[in-house]
């Protein structure tokens, strides 16, 4: 595996998902990543009871772990000794938390002026709603991205944290640009003084939200749950076997013959309501009903030999438990395990290695999430867990 972040020292201070996101993709490119996590754990770890749930499972890879309470002298002074030696620290607690517990950026600089010191909020260190509580609902919510996804017809929250985890990825991204902005000034002989990294849920959210927001100061449209579907016309459609099909049509006629010919209706475009793109853009529930009926007829297995055969913008639309023996997923090596700390002489650990390949070199090798203070023995010792084996 290429570690293109060989050398970087990561300590995080991370609970829930957005620190410690941030923390596991520096992690995945290699940085050293030590997770300092109070005496009783990441509140992640006992959300499945004990404390190694798949929530705390899911961001915490290919990171060490050391329990420290910093309003206690001794883990205090064990604490600073991590940052006099650390490239980053992240931390996302509420505004003014990490000053009462020692963690505050001008005592930490104090330690380590090179330090790229990163702070994730809910929504932002002030302002009138700095001090409010913030979770990935109350962020998709807040940025106007939850509307999009609810279906009026039946109003309740869908899908997976998004918030939290692209919340993740902006700390991420705005620690890269901190830590080559200072090796550049280190490389010209200039200051190596690190910079203050922030971000909040809701300008997280609000920035991915961009489309929207484009519509709505470009066109004055206030966009809801089927506008981008409709424009890029996108259809879910049940097949005879009860699976169920995805397609994106987007705007190239090609894609739409195609389609016309795998459903066996070449007068398709005869009708005047699914003519051309407008027109399929403003009779979209039409096409739905016609497209549910014909999907029906055919299991999704030869709608997608059909469909392929035809070049059709298609996939199955999986259960999660399906996409691990999708073949291409498996040509390209997309699970990966490493030992389980939990079972050392059991089942290993599986997880969905880092997308991102450098010089044609996939991330195939994974560190299990570290069971809890796995190396508060090294850090107690005297020793730098800097140095120390992951899991040792």
């Amino acid at each position: 595996m290429a570690r293109v972040l060989s050398g970087v020292r990561v300590v995080e201070h991370g609970t829930f998902i957005t620190g410690p996101a941030a923390a596991m993709l520096l992690a995945d490119l290699g940085a050293d990543v030590v997770k300092v996590e109070q005496p009783a754990g990441d509140p992640f770890r006992a959300f499945r009871g004990g404390l190694y749930s798949p929530h705390y499972q899911t961001y915490n890879r290919n990171k060490k772990s050391v329990t420290l309470d910093t309003r206690q002298a001794a883990d205090l002074a064990l604490f600073d000794g991590l940052i006099k030696e650390a490239d980053v620290y992240i931390q996302n607690f509420r505004p003014g938390v990490a000053e009462k517990i020692g963690a505050g950026e001008a005592r930490l600089r104090e330690l380590n002026p090179r330090l790229v010191y990163c702070a994730i909020s809910g929504f932002g260190r002030d302002g009138p709603a700095a001090q409010r509580p913030s979770y990935d609902t109350v962020a998709q919510a807040a940025s106007g991205f939850l509307k999009l996804l609810v279906n009026p017809a039946n109003p309740r929250v869908v899908g997976p944290a998004i918030a939290d985890a692209l919340t993740g990825f902006y700390a991420a991204y705005g620690i890269l640009g901190a830590l080559y902005e200072r090796a550049r000034r280190e490389g010209a002989g200039g200051s190596a003084r690190g910079r203050r990294v922030e971000v909040s849920m809701l300008e997280a959210m609000t920035h991915f939200n961009l489309d929207a927001f484009t519509h709505l100061f470009s066109e004055g449209e206030v966009m809801g749950p089927f506008s981008r579907p409709s424009v890029s016309q996108s259809y879910v459609l049940p097949c005879a076997d009860g699976r169920w099909i995805a397609l994106h049509m987007s705007s190239p006629p090609k894609f739409w013959q195609g389609l016309a010919q795998a459903i066996e209706k070449p007068d398709l475009f005869d009708d005047p309501r699914f003519a051309d793109r407008e027109a399929r853009i403003a009779h979209q529930d039409l096409l739905i009903d016609l497209l549910s009926e014909l999907f029906r007829q055919r299991d999704r297995a030869e709608w997608c030999r059909r469909l392929e055969a035809l070049d059709v913008p298609h996939a199955p639309m999986y259960a999660t438990d399906e996409v691990p023996h999708d073949e291409q997923a498996k040509h390209l090596q997309l699970f990966v395990d490493a030992p389980h700390p939990e079972h050392p002489q059991g089942r290993r650990w599986t997880t969905v290695r880092s997308p991102v390949s450098f010089d044609g070199e996939r991330a195939l090798e994974v560190t299990a999430p570290p069971v809890l203070g796995d190396h508060d023995a090294v850090l107690r010792s005297g020793r730098s867990p800097w140095a120390a084996r992951t899991n040792a």
